[in-house]
């Protein structure tokens, strides 16, 4: 599809920060956590009862099955030091700050042979790809032929002023519209429509969910984020893209992860902007559940900004991506762009059958040698029409 690099009062600003990646991942800990705020996770009712008494205020109660329950919310100090003595309290751990992997300012599906994938038939229909995010634009005319339900963890406009004084002022139809860009970006590169304009994603007839756990700044709470994968496991959909992260991991969010993944669902994150580094992809990228995506830029080089690490699996394209934002266009660029190309590539493999973990397991197999070290590209570059067996040497 034409490209429309379409310029917007968002195009040029980072998300929750100054320059792309300075703020975001391997830079210092996960942002701390507003004063008093907790998850404490629990392992039976007797604790979690325990746990909502004692809390000024329940933000949320979270049920991960076997790996137990969780109470996020506002607690007393007193409470705090009370409950991490209990012997049915699993944790007690701050309430932090997870954030949009940050872009600086498209060419990856072609480089990655979805057109291939297309023109065999392979489209992503009927299968479920959740965008686990800042929302998504409900009016996108590349988007909204494939959106589905939508879930609010963080509702649209919730930021007031903040959001407006940022820049961040996008209309809110749905609760869980997109008040940043950042998520609507990510789902454009995913699973844009296939309609002759625009752009056109990795898969084209996936449905997307938009699950809206970031404010306009970027920003969400860990037990926003576990929250929201809680989610997409209730409700039974097929794959999560997570374009966010910490340089710090939370036992809430993993066992979120755990609990999805032990639902069936495909897990996929940003391995995070910290690089030039090594070892520090962050979380939940960095999670046995999770597979970690690290960035390639237009000539299979490794992206300047990509954290590398032993957890990354594989590399997608990840700079100077264009793709949708709530009112056209943009190019932005990070790990959060690479992460939507390998969502949409699962939701292609998951539409033929494949389940999840053999999902991740041949696209690691298939991936391109580009001839990165393991640390920077896992099995190497993403390869969409090799996974599902098509021939793209000629390509």
């Amino acid at each position: 599809m034409p490209r429309n690099n379409k310029t917007r009062r968002n195009v040029l600003k980072t998300i929750g920060a100054g320059a792309a990646g300075t703020t975001l991942l391997g830079t210092a800990s996960a942002q701390a956590a507003e004063k008093g705020d907790y998850v404490v996770g629990v392992t039976d009712g007797k604790a979690k009862g325990l746990a909502k008494r004692k809390a000024n205020s329940v933000k949320h109660e979270l049920d991960f099955g076997a790996q137990g329950e969780a109470v996020a919310g506002n607690f007393p100090e007193q409470a705090v030091e009370a409950l991490r003595k209990n012997p049915n309290v699993k944790y007690v751990e701050p309430d932090g700050k997870m954030h949009a992997i940050a872009q600086s300012t498209p060419w990856g599906v072609d480089r990655v042979d979805a057109e291939v994938a297309h023109a065999n038939g392979s489209t992503g229909n009927g299968i479920d790809v959740a965008i686990v995010d800042t929302g998504i634009d409900s009016d996108h005319p590349d988007l909204q032929a494939n959106l589905g339900e939508g879930v609010a963890i963080t509702g649209c406009g919730d930021g007031g002023f903040t959001c407006f004084f940022s820049g961040n002022s996008n209309s809110c139809n749905e609760e869980w519209d997109d008040d940043n860009d950042h998520g609507t970006h990510c789902a454009g590169i995913a699973n844009a429509v296939n309609n002759s304009q625009g752009v056109v994603g990795v898969s084209t007839e996936a449905t997307l969910h938009a699950v809206k756990v970031l404010d306009c700044a970027g920003s969400g709470a860990f037990s926003d984020i576990a929250a929201g994968i809680e989610a997409v496991a209730n409700k039974g959909w097929d794959v999560a893209s997570m374009s966010l992260g910490a340089s710090s991991g939370s036992q809430a969010v993993k066992d979120a992860c755990q609990y999805a993944a032990d639902n069936g669902v495909f897990l996929v994150a940003a391995a995070g902007n910290s690089g030039p580094c090594s070892d520090c992809v962050g979380y939940p990228a960095a999670y046995d559940t999770v597979m970690a995506v690290s960035s390639t830029n237009e000539s299979d080089g490794l992206s300047s900004f990509s954290s590398t690490g032993p957890e990354v699996e594989i590399a997608a394209p990840g700079s100077n991506i264009n793709s949708t934002v709530p009112g056209g266009y943009a190019e932005f660029s990070g790990t959060s762009m690479a992460c939507p190309h390998v969502a949409g590539a699962a939701g292609q493999l998951l539409a033929d059958g494949y389940t999840a973990g053999e999902a991740r397991s041949r696209l690691k197999n298939t991936a391109e040698d580009i001839g990165l070290a393991e640390n920077e590209s896992g099995s190497g570059l993403l390869d969409v029409a090799a996974s599902l067996g098509y021939d793209s040497s000629d390509d």
